[in-house]
Formats: structure tokens, C-alpha cells, sequence
């Protein structure tokens, strides 16, 4: 008997606000200290939300959007704070 699998996307369990935020709080907490996690959860984020609207919503393009946040992307902290705002959450900082 053969067993099917089939790939499992982060995104398919993004769909609400709470849990983008989650994920979102989870990727900063276990980041390496490069931004790669947080970027690629930022992708994920985008993907969930559909990248088109992001892109309407942030003011920027889409293809300028795939490009920051794909995983050779180097995003500007603009961009991840226009990002960040558009999908509805808040970066905040605390005391260790």
C-alpha cells in the first residue's frame, strides 16, 4: 500500500490575524541574528495574504516585493515596516 504525501506550506495555516502573529513572534525569537528567518516569515506572511493586495497595500510593486523578500532578498527596514503595517501587525520591542 503506498502512502501520499503531499507538500506541507506554512501558509495553508496563516489564515488569521492571530496566527500571522504568532508566526511572525516566533521567527524573531529564533532568528540566527542574520534577519533570515524574519525574512522568510515576512515572505510566508505575504504569500498567506496574497501578493498583490500587499503590494497595493504597501505602496510598492509586487515584483519589488518578491525580490526583498525572497531568500537571496535583502530587504531595507522601510520595506519591512511597510510590510509589517499592510498585513495588520506591530513590531514592538521588550526587555529581554
Amino acid at each position: 500500500m503506498a502512502i501520499k504525501l503531499s507538500k506541507w506550506d506554512v501558509v495553508d495555516h496563516l489564515q488569521s490575524e492571530e496566527a500571522m502573529g504568532l508566526y511572525l513572534e516566533a521567527c524573531f525569537e529564533e532568528d540566527p541574528g542574520d534577519g533570515s528567518l524574519i525574512r522568510a516569515a515576512l515572505s510566508d506572511l505575504a504569500r498567506a495574504r496574497g501578493m498583490s493586495q500587499l503590494a497595493k497595500d504597501t505602496g510598492l510593486t509586487r515584483e519589488g516585493l518578491y525580490k526583498a523578500l525572497s531568500p537571496d532578498g535583502n530587504p531595507e527596514f522601510s520595506t519591512v515596516v511597510k510590510v509589517v503595517k499592510a498585513l495588520g501587525l506591530k513590531l514592538h520591542a521588550a526587555h529581554a
